[in-house]
């Protein structure tokens, strides 16, 4: 399936959380992977990469074949004590037009990483080596975070955590997530005209009394 620029364009204008809301609340990454540095930001469609722990040989592979405007997606086993992405793999990404790693693992070179502003999202840093000698998978469906990824799907990150929108449902995601923001700047006008959230969102109010609530 062909994603144009204009509907990834369209999509990295929401944060995760709200894009997660919009696709019925499905795709949620576990949330111990995450932005690596404050204002990490990535939107666009996976490719799927499958690596042995302690192994990065398939991250050199994929960074080597992977479109442009890709993000990385891969399943390190949740391995923590080998960084298997560092600057010299970042340096590379960007000189292809990698937009962004997403990874099941540990990363290294953070500082670096950060200074040259590419998106790393993963469960943690770890300054161990990784060996380059196993091969594992590509662009076959991965779990990165508790969460089905397949090659196509757009992945987005932002300072909320990750969020997995599956291909087809794309559009309808984007339909949902611009009402509900169209909805949440309504609500926002409300409290600033003095209304609470109880009113506008229908709450039950609390019982002075503190027994029971009213409705």
């Amino acid at each position: 399936m062909t994603i144009s620029s204009e509907l990834i364009r369209q999509l990295a204008e929401f944060d995760a959380a709200t894009l997660y809301e919009a696709a019925g609340q499905r795709g949620m990454v576990d949330p111990a992977i995450r932005p690596m540095w404050n204002g990490a930001h990535v939107c666009g469609p996976a490719i799927t990469v499958g690596c042995p722990a302690r192994d990065n040989l398939m991250l050199h592979q994929a960074v080597a074949l992977a479109p442009v405007g890709s993000i990385v997606v891969a399943n390190a086993e949740r391995c923590q004590d080998a960084g298997a992405w560092g600057e010299v793999l970042t340096v590379a990404a960007q000189a292809r037009g990698i937009a962004g790693l997403v990874i099941d693992g540990a990363v290294r070179d953070i500082e670096a990483i950060e200074k040259r502003r590419f998106p790393v999202f993963s469960r943690g840093l770890a300054i161990g080596a990784c060996k380059k000698e196993k091969f594992g998978t590509m662009n076959e469906a991965i779990e990165v975070g508790g969460v089905s990824v397949r090659s196509g799907d757009i992945v987005v990150g932002t300072g909320d955590g990750v969020v997995v929108l599956e291909s087809r449902n794309f559009e309808q995601v984007l339909q949902a997530a611009v009402a509900r923001r169209e909805r949440e700047s309504e609500i926002f006008g409300h409290l600033n005209n003095g209304r609470t959230t109880l009113d506008i969102l229908g709450l039950p109010k609390w019982n002075q009394g503190g027994r029971k609530a009213i409705r």
